[in-house]
């Protein structure tokens, strides 16, 4: 198979939405989300999104990469790729990776953080370019179209209460969102601090986003403060993804993250949302219960896969596997 590496252009974008949500089903994306993800990424991420093309012009699979922006790890830097399933065990996820590791290199970056599936297939494919194995991530499901009920919010343990608020109430300053979102993540588990972003870049990774909804991402305020809250992304078309769900140190224990929860997932099926996806590092058990709770079903799996660059890079060589990664659900990536 004849296949070319280049850059994303503008015209890509909805071939680049199909490829992804064909390969990756709890990824929720849009034709403008990657559009904008490329436009509207910070100057430091140094973003790339490379595509694999066969002689004939057909989308093989794309590679988006680049530096962590919210992250303190000096050098910290992702390539997530995705292959199409008739491309694959055909050079692409080889070319790709390849192109995405000489750009990062470029850039500075010292390791880099791939997601991929959790299969033998994809375990050879790693280790053979110098990739270890990192921690693992349970994606899950929940259908919000079929008339199930869904569990009531909790009424959290608070002396004096809390409000659920949307998001959309703080559109003329979110500044407090920020603080509680870089509080919460703190503690996230995972293979990367995301405790380095800063406010304008925390806007344009997720505040700008134009998949991100302001009216169903919702806030837990307690006694005039964040306490708090889930950011919730949809693509327009019934699809649903909590991507942030955290609570500031001070008010852990009460319920609050639970309850925002299940609120946000009342309002996203009385906005006509059918299907609400999220995802948990497999070391995050108090998240994965409340998600269990509410009624997920685990509808898939990855696992990261680590390089360090200071290392020689690994030659690319024509006869490797194809792969799939699925975006950093944990980060901003």
């Amino acid at each position: 198979m004849g296949t070319g590496v280049r850059d994303y252009r503008a015209a890509d974008a909805e071939r680049v939405a199909g490829l992804l949500g064909e390969v990756l089903p709890y990824f929720v994306t849009s034709a403008h989300g990657v559009q904008a993800q490329v436009a509207g990424a910070p100057a430091r991420q140094r973003y790339r999104l490379l595509l694999a093309e066969a002689e004939d012009g057909r989308l093989l699979g794309c590679v988006r990469t680049g530096l962590f922006a919210d992250a303190s790890q000096e050098g910290a830097a992702f390539a997530n790729l995705t292959v199409a399933p008739q491309a694959r065990g055909r050079g692409v996820g080889g070319a790709l990776l390849a192109a995405a590791e000489r750009h990062l290199a470029a850039a500075g970056a010292a390791s880099v953080y791939a997601w991929g599936a959790d299969t033998p297939a994809v375990q050879a494919f790693a280790a053979h370019r110098g990739y270890r194995t990192g921690r693992a991530a349970t994606y899950l499901r929940l259908d919000l179209g079929s008339g199930s009920p869904l569990p009531e919010p909790p009424v959290p343990t608070v002396p004096g209460g809390a409000d659920l608020l949307p998001a959309a109430r703080w559109a003329a300053d979110p500044w407090p969102l920020y603080r509680a979102d870089v509080e919460s993540f703190r503690d996230e588990p995972g293979d990367v601090d995301y405790d380095g972003i800063g406010y304008a870049d925390w806007r344009a990774l997720t505040w700008d986003r134009p998949d991100f909804d302001p009216a169903l991402s919702t806030v837990a305020v307690v006694g005039g403060e964040v306490a708090a809250l889930v950011l919730v992304q949809t693509d327009g078309a019934g699809r649903y993804w909590s991507g942030g769900t955290g609570t500031r140190r001070a008010f852990r224990g009460m319920g609050l993250a639970k309850a925002a929860k299940a609120h946000s997932l009342h309002l996203a099926r009385a906005a006509g949302c059918r299907t609400a996806y999220t995802g948990n590092d497999d070391g995050n058990a108090p998240m994965l219960a409340i998600n269990l709770w509410l009624g997920y079903h685990p509808c898939g799996s990855e696992r990261r896969y680590i390089r360090e660059l200071v290392q020689p890079l690994h030659p690319f060589r024509s006869d490797g596997l194809g792969t799939a990664g699925v975006p950093g659900a944990a980060g901003h990536a």
